[in-house]
């Protein structure tokens, strides 16, 4: 491979595996995989990139940036790997973080398990002070108790303290002087607060947000370490950026004090990505469906963005049940994740019916087939037997999967219980786990009122490509996109990124009562704290852009709804009431009524800098390669059973090429089943276009 001056590398850490890629000016120079290290994370990403650099003959010195997304945040909520972490708060609300909104999730469960706190009853203890709701200061802040409590808390080996005092997002003044006041007697003490990491109305939210980011932080600080003297090893020379949660990337010492952001930081990347590749398709709506080793992903693109949401729960009791976990409240991609992934168990439940997950195999020990002890009968089992995956050519030849291990596994747990085949066995549990990644996506995009059978779906991760025609053609999807290099899209998809951060205040007024000095002195306010955090990020002042919205409700009512505003003007009240008008009826399918006041609770700024320039396209290549590789059994039922399916090589597909199915298309990192009656073309920037709709079949 030729050398380049201008490397850029992608790297993300899922449960199963750890991704990477490489970019040059040109396109995809490279990609790569390994099997995630849980214990040392940061070993697998060092060991990936620079086996990859060296098969690829490619230069560490020529890399001029990395930008990487990492689980570890949510492990280690989910895992409660945390600091010993206490809570100072305003007397006599010590308990908001436990009995948060007193709703039952499940009403009728008799022995229904909430959330537990990350902070136990004993470390959160109550200060003698009080700030109103209007700021105003009615008892001031007892320091000498707090510098008392802040002592016994270090004899107590606590090592990290939120401090969320009420209305504090409105003064913060008691939150200050309380960490100065601590940092005289336990300079050690992590401290976190919550006026300046939530900053915003709804203190269990607040609360629960705090307590989150400063337990994660040191282990956050610890890998990030790591990470960077690893990278250095390999022949690095530039520091790290780090995806954020939102779809914008941040410098490590942002991400440092600001860990909670990086929540979801890989189905972030693996958005973006859709994105880039649907804009160059000519698609700007559409749903992007990522299925990995242990869970799926889905979301809605709408106009070239994917949508976003400002309050996330971790740590979920039952994993796909809202309300049963710990709320945070960051700007997080809107996604619904499903526990079914390549790694997700296959079992036969009391009624005799096949069920998918959602715990996993993971990587330790893996599926059956991986041939690492596992036992379980897993997805990836069921599409091995099924003829869908070549065992001699997983993750390039570089890992072989262990067929008789799968088809055993197969034969006892599902196909002898049921009394069926083990092909049936295994189709049964190929289109269960598309079918239940169907019914969530079809429920998550009528939620938001979009019909999912109008938008074509995008796949991605290791096996998108493989499961998507089937979701797809669950939802009644009219076609399907598949990416070169899918399943380590979401490394791609954070070389598209660009530097940006959420910056969000609440203050409380109706859109009557403020005048447009106070506009404009809240939004300059915003627009201030984020440029000057992406200065520090390295982005020019005259490169920034600031977008702006607001979360409105009517006056008496509960919620609110975000709208998007323009920037501080004469005219600002009007647009933004249209606006309010407009999007309310988008989402509740009612016009909005007239004569009834309105009021602002929160006001939002993202700053962003200028979006790097990423093809995501694979490298021009000399060509002239044979892409049909051979062919093997594949079992579609509909055909009849197990038929012989021509087998060809991504990388050698010309642009234009026209596949008929049933067809296997193997790239190292994914596999793309295209069913029959369906038909495929190859797009200029090497992506597959699969037509689901059976009428204009060939």
């Amino acid at each position: 491979m030729a050398q380049s001056e201008e490397l850029r590398v992608g790297i993300d850490i899922g449960g199963t595996f750890t991704d990477l890629s490489v970019l040059d000016q040109h396109g995809i120079v490279a990609v790569g995989k390994t099997l995630t290290t849980h214990g040392e994370p940061a070993a697998a990403v060092a060991s990936v990139l620079a086996d990859t650099l060296r098969s690829h003959d490619l230069r560490a010195s020529d890399v001029r940036s990395v930008v990487h997304g990492t689980t570890l945040v949510t492990n280690a909520l989910i895992e409660r790997r945390g600091a010993k972490t206490a809570l100072l708060t305003t007397e006599g609300f010590r308990d908001v973080i436990e009995m948060g909104r007193e709703h039952r999730y499940e009403l009728y469960d008799l022995d229904l398990e909430l959330p537990r706190p990350l902070v136990p009853r004993y470390l959160r203890v109550g200060i003698g002070e009080r700030i109103l709701a209007d700021g105003t200061v009615e008892t001031p802040v007892d320091l000498e108790q707090v510098q008392k409590v802040a002592t016994e808390l270090v004899d107590d080996g606590v090592e990290a303290v939120a401090l969320c005092f009420l209305h504090s997002h409105v003064n913060g003044e008691h939150e200050e002087r309380a960490r100065d006041a601590i940092a005289e007697v336990a300079p050690g003490l992590r401290v976190a607060l919550s006026s300046e990491i939530n900053p915003e109305i709804r203190e269990y939210e607040r609360f629960s947000t705090t307590v989150a980011n400063v337990y994660v932080q040191r282990v956050v600080e610890d890998y990030l370490e790591d990470l960077r003297h690893r990278l250095r090893d390999v022949g690095l020379r530039h520091d790290l950026l780090i995806m954020l949660s939102n779809g914008g990337v941040t410098s490590v010492d942002v991400a440092r004090s600001h860990p909670i952001r990086m929540l979801e930081s890989g189905p972030a990347g693996g958005a973006l990505g859709a994105v880039s590749f649907a804009r160059t398709a000519g698609k700007s709506d559409l749903m992007a469906f990522d299925m990995g080793g242990t869970t799926a992903k889905l979301c809605l693109i709408e106009d070239d963005r994917p949508l976003v949401t400002h309050t996330f729960e971790v740590s979920r009791v039952y994993r796909l049940r809202a309300g049963s976990g710990l709320p945070v409240r960051a700007p997080v991609i809107d996604m619904i994740e499903i526990g079914a992934g390549g790694g997700s168990i296959a079992r036969v439940d009391s009624l005799g019916l096949i069920t998918i997950g959602p715990d996993s195999a993971g990587s330790e020990p893996g599926p059956a087939s991986y041939g690492r002890g596992g036992t379980h009968c897993t997805v990836t089992d069921a599409d091995v037997v099924l003829g869908y995956l070549d065992p001699d050519a997983f993750l390039g030849g570089s890992m072989s999967l262990d067929a008789e291990a799968a088809a055993h596994a197969i034969d006892v747990q599902v196909a002898q219980p049921l009394g069926i085949s083990r092909a049936e066995a295994a189709w049964g549990i190929h289109a269960t786990v598309n079918e239940n990644m169907a019914n969530a996506a079809r429920v998550h995009a009528i939620e938001r009122g979009v019909d999912p059978a109008r938008l074509p779906l995008f796949v991605s991760g290791g096996n998108g490509p493989l499961h998507g025609p089937g979701v797809a053609r669950a939802l009644g999807a009219p076609a399907l996109l598949a990416p070169p290099a899918a399943g380590v899209l979401s490394t791609l998809g954070f070389l598209s990124a660009a530097t940006s951060i959420d910056v969000v205040r609440s203050a409380h007024t109706t859109l009557d009562d403020i005048d447009d000095s106070g506009i404009r002195a809240l939004f300059d306010a915003l627009e201030a704290e984020g440029a000057e955090l992406l200065v520090d990020a390295g982005v020019h002042p005259g490169e920034i852009r600031h977008e702006r919205s607001v979360e409105m409700r009517f006056v008496g009512q509960g919620n609110e709804v975000e709208v998007s505003t323009p920037a501080p003007g004469r005219s600002w009240k009007s647009d933004v009431l249209a606006a309010f008008a407009r999007e309310y009826e988008r989402k509740f399918g009612d016009v909005a009524p007239s004569g009834v006041g309105i009021e602002i609770l929160t006001w939002r700024v993202r700053s962003s800098g200028p979006e790097p320039e990423a093809r995501l396209r694979l490298r021009p290549t000399g060509g002239g390669a044979e892409s049909l590789k051979g062919q093997r059994q594949a079992y579609f039922p509909g055909a009849g059973g197990y038929v012989t399916t021509p087998v060809h090589d991504r990388a050698a597909l010309a642009p234009g090429t026209r596949l008929n199915g049933p067809v296997i298309v193997e790239e190292r990192e994914s596999t793309l089943v295209v069913p029959p009656e369906a038909r495929c073309v190859v797009a200029e920037d090497r992506s597959i276009i699969v037509d689901l709709e059976q009428e204009s079949a060939s």
